[in-house]
């Protein structure tokens, strides 16, 4: 079973496919199709970049064109969930290569537009909602649509969106759902609370994984590079981009304001930067997008909004200005590099106070990175903040770094999770 026409795909699809330039389905795609064609619940592991949109997308599709129903007013047949308006847009652009020579609707909400277009895309109904989970409870409590004729729930990136905070949005929308319902969950990693949506939401579930969670591409060269504090990162981080002016980088900082401010400083000192993050409106996002792409700025400063859901080829170098509070979004973002089998490099730039954070990194990654230079500075450990004034104070807590490498040092405790979209 190597090509698309023994998957048991509609004519009209494998005719779409051949269209877009597929020639054989990928791991993840052999692996999906044939339990979502069965109408099972399908649980998928897969890496981004492995082809998860046509592993669901297309017999999502395939079912739907079976079916024949028309298309309600305010209603949608099928529902796709993602974190972000990015990998909505990624998302919505694969399926809709996938419907061409269909009737088939596609449909997008996302933040960051005009609420009242999308009311109006929606008023006539659509066969597939491409959303991010905020902007379609908005539309939901503003009337503008009903849930109760999709039978089909697609998550994507599911581990992101627990990330996020969508949770609680997810068991809004979930109950609005049509039944009986054929559900989807895509992830990258399979964290425990993972396993407890996928208990609440599939009904016996055929789990297919291609790749093992936390697991880089193999033409990923990456490296830790010490930095005494914030200012040393930054003369750090212009050190590399001078050393390689050609590259297309991406630099990941943990929160907004950061993000920005990089950004500013980067420009202010002659640098082609710009950058995307929550505070970005979508129009801002996809200019800063285009100017990446296209080559007119080389350096594009993200938050993870930007670590899943946007593939642009040609990046050569990803920036871990910060390390990310939660470790597997480190694969994520090195991710972006060293793609379509080209080379990469991923570097990172550690203080002590993230020292801790590398550890978990290199925990989830299963070996230890390779340090670039610098001299290890003095770890540095959140202390246990008491309840009520009392018992131990705040501040911080010195350990003293180990002669060499990085090690398995102490356990300390998870630093909070800061929304950082």
């Amino acid at each position: 079973m190597t090509e698309f026409s023994k998957l048991g795909l509609a004519p009209k699809l494998l005719a779409a496919v051949e269209a877009a330039g597929y020639s054989a389905p990928t791991p993840i795609q052999l692996k999906a199709i044939p339990p979502v064609l069965e109408g099972r619940d399908v649980m998928g592991l897969a890496q981004t970049g492995t082809g998860k949109t046509a592993a669901f997308g297309l017999p999502l599709i395939h079912q739907l064109l079976h079916k024949h129903d028309k298309r309600q007013p305010k209603t949608a047949r099928a529902l796709v969930l993602a974190p972000t308006r990015e990998l909505v847009n990624q998302i919505a652009d694969n399926l809709l290569l996938y419907v061409k020579g269909t009737h088939m609707k596609v449909t997008t909400v996302v933040g960051g537009v005009s609420i009242n277009r999308q009311a109006m895309a929606l008023s006539k109904g659509t066969d597939i909602l491409v959303a991010t989970p905020g902007r379609l409870i908005d539309l939901m409590d503003r009337g503008a649509v009903r849930l109760d004729a999709a039978t089909f729930l697609v998550l994507d990136e599911a581990d992101h969106m627990l990330d996020m905070g969508f949770i609680h949005a997810l068991r809004r929308i979930a109950p609005k759902l049509g039944h009986p319902r054929q559900t989807m969950l895509f992830s990258a990693t399979m964290p425990k609370q993972m396993e407890e949506i996928a208990g609440a939401y599939l009904h016996n579930p055929v789990r297919v994984q291609v790749a093992a969670p936390g697991k880089a591409a193999d033409k990923i060269t990456q490296g830790v590079h010490w930095a005494a504090d914030k200012s040393d990162k930054t003369r750090l981080l212009k050190s590399y981009l001078d050393d390689a002016p050609e590259g297309l980088a991406l630099v990941f900082a943990r929160t907004k304001h950061g993000a920005e401010r990089l950004m500013k400083h980067l420009v202010a000192e002659g640098y082609g930067a710009v950058s995307i993050h929550g505070n970005k409106s979508q129009g801002q996002r996809e200019r800063a997008l285009a100017a990446f792409r296209g080559g007119t700025a080389r350096i594009l400063v993200a938050t993870d909004v930007a670590a899943r859901g946007i593939d642009i080829p040609g990046v050569s170098h990803v920036y871990n200005y910060d390390l990310p509070e939660v470790a597997e979004n480190y694969v994520h973002r090195i991710g972006r590099t060293a793609r379509a089998g080209a080379d990469g490099d991923a570097i990172a730039f550690v203080t002590g106070e993230e020292i801790g954070l590398l550890r978990q990194v290199e925990k989830v990654m299963k070996l230890e990175i390779p340090v670039l230079g610098g001299e290890r500075p003095v770890e540095v450990a959140p202390a246990k903040k008491s309840r009520g004034g009392g018992g131990r104070g705040g501040g911080v807590r010195q350990m003293h770094p180990k002669p060499q490498g990085q090690g398995q040092g102490q356990k300390r405790r998870r630093p909070r999770r800061r929304r950082a979209a």
